[in-house]
């Protein structure tokens, strides 16, 4: 039997030529030895069962063929919490944490309403509604596996305030007759290009869900049915947040009307543009 030390090793040999192969190797090797961080480092020395072992060169060779580690694991982190992702659901990205970041700002003492569509496997909704206790959320989706994973996102975070609701953006507040309600809505939608689908890393391509990433052929097709139709759902001077890509800025901002008093964007640690605040009039 092999050691962890050992084992460890084998898997940066494995995955060479990703970006990070030592610190894949550790993340996949303590998923499949249920071991925190801490005890990696006082357990190098400790034999592993053969089954354990077998598990983990599997999911090495996954990993090499391009199967994202977060599907491989079942879990990432998102506002330094822990969430269940799975195939066919989009993966948090940490950029979105900014969108996450402008809410609590804008909002820190909110105990009003505020609108997540798109919401994914729930991680924006339930990191606001851990932050914000009182504030009640509505996380709306169109696809049926995404709301699952986002309600037991919510489950094992111990989170009340959450309504989950399945349709098109817009469709399940229409339906509840929340017209001038919202405090916030807030969306990371998608918005590539059907061009840059094809320029994207065949990791993705292969591995996510298409409809949650591109929006059309500009990429501004969802951007721009939630930018005209969020004023009729925010309170006055309530306020919309966008993630958007990286080279639409100028593109996006031209498409606030007279309903927004005032747009702003703001970039991510990596210094590109990708959130855009506007409040209504």
């Amino acid at each position: 039997m092999s050691t962890i030390e050992e084992l460890f090793r084998k898997g940066i040999l494995a995955l060479k030529g990703l970006p990070h192969p030592a610190l894949e190797a550790k993340v996949l090797l303590l998923h499949c030895l249920s071991l925190q961080e801490e005890e990696f480092f006082t357990s190098a020395g400790k034999k592993v069962s053969r089954n354990k072992e077998k598990k983990f060169l599997s999911l090495l060779k996954k990993r090499k063929k391009g199967l994202p580690l977060a599907y491989l694991t079942g879990k990432k982190e998102f506002w330094s919490l822990s969430f269940l992702v799975s195939p066919g659901v989009f993966i948090p990205r940490p950029e979105t944490e900014l969108l996450v970041e402008k809410v609590l700002e804008l909002g820190s003492k909110n105990k009003g309403l505020i609108v997540d569509l798109g919401t994914g496997c729930g991680n924006v909704a339930i990191s606001l509604a851990k932050e914000l206790p009182q504030a009640r959320i509505i996380a709306t989706d169109v696809s049926k596996k995404a709301l699952n994973l986002a309600r037991l996102n919510a489950s094992s975070h111990g989170t009340r305030n959450i309504e989950f609701l399945r349709g098109d953006l817009f469709a399940p507040l229409k339906k509840m007759a929340l017209e001038k309600k919202c405090d916030f809505i807030v969306s990371n939608p998608p918005y590539l290009s059907e061009s840059d689908w094809e320029e994207i890393s065949p990791e993705i391509k292969k591995n996510e869900p298409k409809e949650a990433l591109v929006a059309g052929k500009t990429g501004l097709e969802v951007i721009s049915r939630i930018i005209e139709e969020a004023p009729a759902f925010l309170k006055k001077s309530g306020y919309l947040l966008l993630e958007i890509g990286d080279r639409m800025e100028s593109r996006v901002k031209s498409l606030f009307g007279q309903n927004y008093l005032s747009k702003r964007v703001y970039c991510d640690l990596g210094g590109l543009p990708r959130l855009v605040v506007a409040k209504t009039r």
